[in-house]
Parts: C-alpha cells; sequence; structure tokens
C-alpha cells in the first residue's frame, strides 16, 4: 500500500516526505492509519545519527491511531480500535518475563534496528529497502506496522489526535515519579529539566501527593508553567544555585531526584541535592562514552541513583491510566503540546530544539 513518510536519507539532514510502500500485516502485526505522532528527543538523536539505523529510514514513536487491519493470530486489538504505539520489547527475555519490558535484554536491537525480527524491512519504494520497524513503528507517516505486544488499546471518548506521546516521553517522566521512584504522599522531590519529560513528572508528583515539588530550569516560560502544572516551588539555575537553593527550601534535601537533560554537571546536583537515603533517577539519554562525577562520600549516605527507561512502564497498563487521569483533570499534558502537518515536520524538530515548542505533534491529515 502507498503511504506518505517523513524519510531520512542523510545524517543530521532534513527528513524528506515522500511516497513509500508499506507491507501488509504478516502473523502478530497491526497495521494502523495514524492520526497523530509525537516528536521525542530521541527522534532528533536519531536523526544526528547518535545511535545510527540504517539508512533511508522512517523514524517516530509516538504514534497514535486507528487500526485498520490485523495478521494472523492477533486477538489483543481489531479493525476500529484507538490505539496508542508504544516501545517494542521480545516478551521472551528474564526482564519482559518479569513484567519489566522497558529493561528487555534486546531493547536496542528490537527498537533502534530498523527492521523486524527477522531482518526484514516493512517498508521500500522504487529504490530498494527503507528501514521501518522504529520502536515497532515507524510513525513519522500516515500508516504503520506495529505488532501486538506494542500497540496499546485506549478508551473511544479520548482526543487520539493528543495521545501519542504517551507512548514514550510522557509515559517516561509520568512513570519515573509513579513507578520508578513511587514517589510517596508528602514527599519531596527535584525535577531538573522542564521539558516534556520533566513537566510530565511535575504533574505525576502532583497525582503522587507530594508536597514539596520543585522544578529546576533557565526557561521563564517553562518555569511558569511548572508552577502552573503543580510545582510548589520553581529554581533558575543560571541565576542561583540549585542545590543551595534545595537545601535552603527543604532543610536537609529531597527524597526524590530526577534528572532529565543528561547533563553531567546537572546529575551531579540532582545527587548533590538528595537528603540521606534519597533517590536520584536518570531519565536523560546522553552520548555514549558520556561520564559524570560524583562526591563517594555523598553516594556513602545511603544515597542511591539510578536509571530509568520508559518510566519503568507496562504499557497496556500504566497508558491507559494516565488517560484517565487527563479525562479527570489531573493530568493536563494537552499544555505542552503544539500540533503540526506532516510536511511541517523539519520546522516542528527545529522548535523543539530551540525550545519554541515543548512537544509537538503531527497530525496526519494536516500533511499534503
Amino acid at each position: 500500500m502507498q503511504i506518505l513518510a517523513a524519510v531520512l536519507r542523510e545524517k543530521a539532514h532534513p527528513l524528506c516526505v515522500e511516497q513509500v510502500e508499506i507491507d501488509a500485516p504478516r502473523a502478530g502485526e497491526v497495521l494502523v492509519r495514524i492520526v497523530g505522532t509525537g516528536i521525542c528527543r530521541m527522534d532528533i538523536l536519531i536523526r544526528d545519527l547518535m545511535y545510527p539505523p540504517p539508512l533511508p529510514s522512517v523514524l517516530g514513536h509516538e504514534g497514535a491511531g486507528v487500526v485498520e487491519q490485523v495478521g494472523v493470530g492477533v486477538h489483543k486489538v481489531q479493525p476500529g480500535d484507538h490505539v496508542i504505539l508504544s516501545f517494542q520489547s521480545c516478551g521472551s527475555c528474564s526482564s519482559c518475563v518479569q513484567g519489566h519490558p522497558a529493561y528487555c535484554e534486546d531493547f536496542v536491537a528490537h527498537n533502534l534496528g530498523g527492521v523486524r525480527g527477522d531482518g526484514s524491512t516493512s517498508l521500500c519504494n522504487s529504490a530498494g529497502p527503507i528501514s521501518g520497524s522504529y520502536f515497532g513503528q515507524s510513525s513519522f507517516a500516515t500508516y504503520a506496522l506495529a505488532t501486538e505486544r506494542n500497540v496499546v488499546k485506549v478508551r473511544r471518548d479520548a482526543p487520539l489526535e493528543l495521545l501519542g506521546p504517551l507512548g514514550c516521553g510522557i509515559q517516561t517522566g509520568a512513570g519515573a515519579v509513579l513507578n520508578s521512584l513511587a514517589a510517596k504522599a508528602g514527599s519531596s522531590i527535584a525535577i531538573f529539566g522542564t521539558g516534556s519529560v520533566g513537566l510530565s513528572a511535575v504533574m505525576a508528583a502532583r497525582v503522587a501527593g507530594c508536597t514539596t515539588i520543585i522544578a529546576i530550569d533557565i526557561n521563564p516560560a517553562r518555569l511558569q508553567l511548572a508552577s502552573d502544572l503543580g510545582a510548589t516551588h520553581i529554581i533558575h539555575s543560571g541565576k542561583s544555585d540549585p542545590v543551595e537553593k534545595i537545601r535552603r527550601i527543604t532543610g536537609s534535601g529531597v527524597d526524590y531526584s530526577l534528572e532529565t537533560s543528561a547533563q553531567p554537571r546537572l546529575l551531579r546536583q540532582a545527587v548533590d541535592s538528595l537528603r540521606a537515603r534519597g533517590v536520584c533517577g536518570l531519565i536523560g539519554t546522553a552520548a555514549p562514552g558520556t561520564e559524570a562525577a560524583f562526591d563517594m562520600c555523598t553516594i556513602l549516605a545511603g544515597r542511591t541513583i539510578r536509571g530509568i527507561i520508559e518510566g519503568d512502564s507496562v504499557p497496556d497498563i500504566f497508558i491507559p491510566r494516565l488517560i484517565d487521569l487527563h479525562m479527570q483533570g489531573r493530568f493536563p499534558f494537552d499544555r505542552l503540546v503544539t500540533f503540526y502537518g506532516l510536511d511541517d515536520i523539519n520546522q516542528a524538530m527545529a522548535d523543539s530544539e530551540q525550545g519554541k515548542a515543548i512537544k509537538p505533534i503531527l497530525l496526519m491529515e494536516s500533511g499534503r
């Protein structure tokens, strides 16, 4: 079937919206008509080939849409169902079997390899194969092939065009607070970075009942939005030492901290802002080989640093819960969103990089 897709052909170059051919769904696969797809920081990192897929390639991993067709053996969804596409996992390694698919032992191959498990590609044009299956979807396109494992059926009364980012970025920030850290009511948390992941964490901290929620950034508009969304304190880290201010606010440091920007200096601050036995979660994706330094005596005081992927989420369980919270007005992630057409994908990425858009979403019906 002919579809439109934004194709990456060269490292760090603009994506080109082209006609490509997509396969019919094989056994276990689901063909989805994409309504909207979020743009995540990972898409931009991949575009610039921090983790290079085979080129040409179609990216996109925060898709939402309507099931058009299912392959043999698919029972979880049927044509007409509304779905979100999330990350891919094998389902059979020790992490997956124990209910931790975000830590799948084959996560990189399944999400960044650009091919199906058997090595085949799902996309092509007259010039040859195009890498698809990015995060099990490649949803910078009007249609995407996913699998039964990474589609999440959602309620029909939720605004489908808005939901795609729940499949990765928003799920990651919210899950970091609610799943990974399991923040307790009455606790304190410092969130370094107020992009879509950090602001999702702010909203989740409010849901969790944290009574001290500190947002740290250098963007005054985003700090104000963090305050509107539930932060009890905001710190402009370009004007003051955040560790000093956090200790002044809390007396002894926070129970939890999150670092979302992948900057070693900020990770050090996130650790140093913890009270004894506090926990720092690292979400930001750094370039391979990036190192960070810590005072070993600080860590000795019972403090913990832990990495977090996809908010420790089981998408089939966690994403519907976030949608319910949103529909109740308790998780207003729509305030993070700016909509674009598919043709405007490069502008949307540029606006994201420049801080003009917190969470861009591409609306496929607004494309050409």
